[in-house]
């Protein structure tokens, strides 16, 4: 493999400031590395010609003096992000030949900033799922192996296909979306950093929609600091957004000063949960000593109605995503399978488009919707919503900062949980309630398991305070000292 691969975002940008090397050749690098790990199938649609222009413009702009904080840096985006021109798929048949007429105010933003774009990741269909496998094109392999075999694992979900491309150093770094976890689990399976900010901090518009007042967009990163330069190239308040915040987009890069004495961190009584296994137990207080070893304050805290967050969950969710995937019904745009009148058209297209999950949730979600049921569950489930966010306000008065791990184990072998939905929905038990909340977490590489698995660990802070999270997430990520590289690319050097 090529050595410009195995470079950070940043230590990338350096060298191209430096004139070491330019963008099109750190970009044909990727290209060709991304051609060696096809098998991972962590691209759904691959851009390698328009990369290379887009290299070959920003080689330009940086001659002329013209440099954005992404410029020339190839990078990847989870294929939910409408691109012009660019098939978007959302992982689904139903959108299988889709090619949007405009990009996203994310990816915009990115690209004003000098992005290169790879390609379009894969993923869970319409982001549901949290093991990648059901993407209507096949699932994703996650580039580490366990000691004890040589099983297929899964990346994570929904943005396997991110965090597994990020981790193969098949791209520099990645935007992702987490709705429940869908960033920070992924992260934690594939040993790399992964942020999802403030829901509002960045624009939802132009991300194809799964549960909206949940999803927010995000990036995956190999370091803390590389997802700072990523959150400040996306971040930022958009009209076309109802739901973006119009506050100003701190500098993330400045508030990594690596001082957190005096800081408080709280670490939740609640998430210390029955049959939790004793290598999550101990990678957990490892994190709460390197803090406690940096000058931070550890403070016990109580999020008493983090039980209630799955569940509840799991009625939002699906509710919003039944109100949102109506759209899809072979008339506007997508898929069309044609019938004996309108509704056989509609029965039809939806059968042949959706997988699975996606009914499943579908059907969850409109059940709960229905008016017999719409009180006794959606209504409640919001109510629990309130009441899990109000403990995170009454936490965030005693700490700065929440501690936690990022999910139950390490990443599993594709097929393990596959009968069992309940087992794989429980993968975003440590994740789902900062999202009910709509607070910052980022997960970063921790340790490893008796198998050889990355860990993870979870930051959690309040809103609107990323550079909070950075500046003690950098903190532990120098602690931890991670090193570690996924079987692969480990083998594919040697």
């Amino acid at each position: 493999m090529n050595d410009l691969t195995k470079l950070t975002l940043k230590q990338a940008l350096d060298g191209m400031n430096s004139k070491e090397f330019t963008s099109q050749d750190i970009t044909k690098s990727h290209i060709d590395a991304m051609a060696e790990f096809k098998g991972l199938n962590a691209y759904i649609t691959e851009t390698p010609e328009l990369a290379m222009e887009q290299a070959k413009a920003s080689d330009e702009r940086r001659a002329k003096g013209e440099v954005g904080l992404l410029e020339g840096a190839p990078i990847a985006m989870k294929d939910l992000f409408c691109t012009q021109g660019v098939r978007t798929t959302a992982a689904s048949n139903i959108l299988n030949n889709f090619v949007p007429e405009y990009t996203s105010t994310v990816a915009q933003n990115m690209f004003d900033q000098g992005m290169v774009m790879l390609g379009k990741t894969n993923l869970d269909e319409f982001a549901m799922g949290s093991a990648n496998i059901t993407s209507n094109f096949g699932n994703v392999i996650n580039p580490w192996k366990r000691n004890s075999d040589d099983k297929d694992l899964v990346p994570g979900g929904s943005s396997g296909g991110s965090s597994a491309a990020v981790s193969a150093r098949i791209a520099l770094a990645a935007t992702g979306t987490d709705t429940g976890g869908s960033i920070r689990q992924p992260a934690a399976f594939t040993g790399i950093t992964g942020i999802k900010p403030t829901y509002g901090r960045c624009s939802r518009w132009g991300v194809v929609a799964f549960a909206s007042s949940l999803d927010q967009p995000g990036s995956f990163a190999r370091t803390v600091e590389d997802n700072a330069i990523m959150l400040q190239a996306m971040a930022g308040y958009d009209a076309k957004d109802s739901t973006s915040i119009n506050k100003p987009v701190p500098n993330y890069m400045a508030a990594m000063t690596g001082d957190i004495r005096g800081l408080k961190v709280g670490v939740p009584k609640e998430y210390r949960m029955d049959g939790m296994s004793d290598e999550i137990a101990k990678i957990w207080q490892d994190g709460v000593d390197w803090l406690k070893d940096a000058g931070a304050e550890i403070v016990d805290i109580s999020l008493p109605h983090t039980k209630y967050a799955l569940a509840s969950y799991y009625v939002i969710a699906p509710a919003e995503c039944s109100s949102n995937l109506a759209r899809y019904d072979g008339v506007r745009y997508g898929l069309r399978v044609e019938g004996d009148n309108l509704d056989d058209m509609y029965e039809k297209t939806r059968a042949a488009g959706f997988g699975d999950e996606v009914k499943r949730r579908i059907l969850i979600g409109t059940y709960v919707l229905s008016a017999g049921f719409y009180d006794a569950y959606y209504n409640k489930a919001r109510k629990v919503r309130k009441l899990i966010h109000q403990d995170f306000v009454n936490a965030y008065q005693k700490c700065d900062v929440i501690l936690t791990p990022t999910a139950p184990s390490g990443a599993f072998a594709i097929g393990e949980n596959n009968d069992d939905p309940i087992t794989m929905y429980l993968n975003d038990v440590f994740t789902v309630p900062a999202s009910m909340a709509g607070m910052p977490g980022i997960s970063i590489p921790a340790g490893l398991s008796n198998d050889g698995l990355p860990l993870g660990l979870q930051l959690l802070g309040r809103p609107f305070d990323e550079e909070t999270i950075f500046k003690t997430a950098g903190v532990m990520e120098k602690a931890a000292n991670f090193i570690a590289e996924p079987s692969m690319v480990f083998e594919k050097a040697a």
